[in-house]
C-alpha cells in the first residue's frame, strides 16, 4: 500500500470509521481504503479499537483519527465541493444536513461530526472569477442564502 506524501488528517472523538464510510458513500471518487486498529491501549481507547481510517474524498487522500474528545472540528477547516447544477448541490447538501448535520450561511453546512462543508455550485465560482459588477451581484445574492440557489445566482449574474 502506497501512502500519499500529503494527507489531510481529521480528528474525531470515536466515530472516525462511521464518518469515513459516510463520506465515501456520499461523494464520487471516494472510498475507504484501510481501517487500522490500535495495537495497544491508548489515552482515549483500548487495544483493538479503530484508531485510524484511510480514505479519499473526491480523490483527496485523508485520514480519520479517533483521538478522543480533546479537540473539536471548527469552521477553520472545510471541504469545498464544486457542483455542476442544482440537483447535485441539493444531493450533497441534503445528504450532509439530512444525516444529523446543520445548515449554515453562504453554502456552508456541517455534518453530524461537526466537519464543515462548502457546497459550491460552479456558477458561483465562475461569477466571482468574472469580477466587476457580475461578481458583486452574485456575491450579494449569495450572502442572503443558506444552500446556494443556482437559478438565483444565474439571475444575479445577468442583472435580473
Amino acid at each position: 500500500m502506497t501512502v500519499a506524501k500529503n494527507t489531510i488528517c481529521l480528528w474525531f472523538d470515536k466515530d472516525a470509521e462511521d464518518a469515513a464510510r459516510f463520506y465515501a458513500a456520499t461523494f464520487p471518487d471516494s472510498e475507504v481504503t484501510a481501517v487500522h486498529r490500535a495495537p495497544s491501549d491508548y489515552p482515549s481507547g483500548k487495544k483493538g479499537d479503530v484508531l485510524t481510517v484511510q480514505f479519499t474524498v473526491c480523490g483527496i487522500p485523508c485520514l480519520c483519527l479517533n483521538g478522543g474528545p480533546m479537540f473539536k472540528q471548527t469552521e477553520a477547516f472545510s471541504f469545498q465541493i464544486a457542483t455542476d447544477d442544482q440537483a447535485e448541490t441539493d444531493r450533497y447538501w441534503n445528504a450532509i444536513v439530512g444525516n444529523g448535520g446543520q445548515e449554515s450561511a453562504c453554502g456552508w453546512c456541517k455534518d453530524r461530526w461537526g466537519l464543515s462543508w462548502q457546497i459550491t455550485p460552479r456558477v458561483l465560482t465562475e461569477a466571482m472569477a468574472a469580477g466587476g459588477e457580475e461578481a458583486k451581484r452574485a456575491f450579494e445574492a449569495m450572502m442572503e442564502m443558506t444552500k446556494i440557489d443556482v437559478a438565483r445566482i444565474e439571475a444575479a449574474r445577468r442583472g435580473d
